[in-house]
């Protein structure tokens, strides 16, 4: 997994937590689960977010080199002594976590660039003022063959100019999933993309410039409601203070 390339396998988790639990969560799991799980020397920890829109949603992403590592990477992890010491509190904070895309790069060069994104140190508590946007297309059958296409012409020119800032883009992994152990979605087809904003002030500004487009509005956006299934999910998350994905 080079920085380029990583990673050809990526999980976007999004967890449902009891009320009031979710700082109890990432206290936890910056302080156990990152190092660990790097460990095994199969797993790369990309970022854990607070999703801003929902006090109870933990969001984090994680990437393999295939699906047959990844099936090693987590039978190491969840069967080793970091997991079992620590998995009944961090259980104990979860609702559900099996909300859980299994995702790859739509283009060779088009997953997460990690060179330069360094880990802030254990026991930081500094909050990064940045966003991290993922949006999710949920693709009609009749419009996922030449989306990847249609948002490289047509959707990310339009994007950037109202001012996203693109980290990265990614489809559907449809390969079985290598670890039953822990579920993820099947028979669903998106297409995710993931953009950075310098706070949330400019990511509101980015959004009146493109909700004010009349290219957008007239042109695009109907086009691309033309080829998904039902409204785009929107995720804006904040890093938490030692997520590696800080934009």
């Amino acid at each position: 997994m080079s920085p380029r390339t990583c990673c050809p396998v990526v999980e976007l988790r999004q967890y449902t937590l009891k009320p009031g639990m979710r700082d109890v969560l990432i206290d936890l799991f910056e302080q156990e689960f990152i190092e660990s799980q790097e460990a095994t020397g199969m797993i790369v920890v990309i970022g854990q977010f607070r999703d801003m829109d929902n006090p109870d949603r933990f969001v984090w992403l994680r990437g393999f080199a295939d699906m047959p590592r990844r099936a090693r990477a987590l039978q190491e992890f969840y069967g080793g002594p970091v997991w079992k010491a620590h998995r009944e509190a961090a259980n104990a904070t979860m609702i559900d976590s099996d909300n859980v895309l299994l995702l790859r790069p739509a283009r060779l060069v088009s997953g997460f660039s990690l060179e330069n994104a360094k880990r802030p140190t254990p026991g930081s508590r500094e909050i990064s003022k940045s966003l991290v946007v993922a949006t999710i297309y949920y693709l009609d059958a009749s419009g996922k063959a030449d989306f990847v296409d249609f948002f490289e012409c047509t959707l990310k020119p339009a994007l950037t100019e109202a001012g996203a800032s693109i980290l990265a883009y990614f489809v559907t992994e449809n390969h079985p999933n290598t670890f039953p152990a822990l579920p993820v979605r099947e028979n669903v087809n998106v297409f995710v993309w993931f953009s950075h904003f310098s706070d949330r002030t400019a990511y509101e500004h980015y959004a009146g410039a493109l909700a004010s487009s009349t290219r957008w509005s007239d042109e695009i956006a109907k086009e691309l409601a033309g080829r998904l299934r039902g409204t785009p999910e929107v995720l804006k998350l904040s890093p938490t203070a030692r997520s590696r994905l800080r934009g």
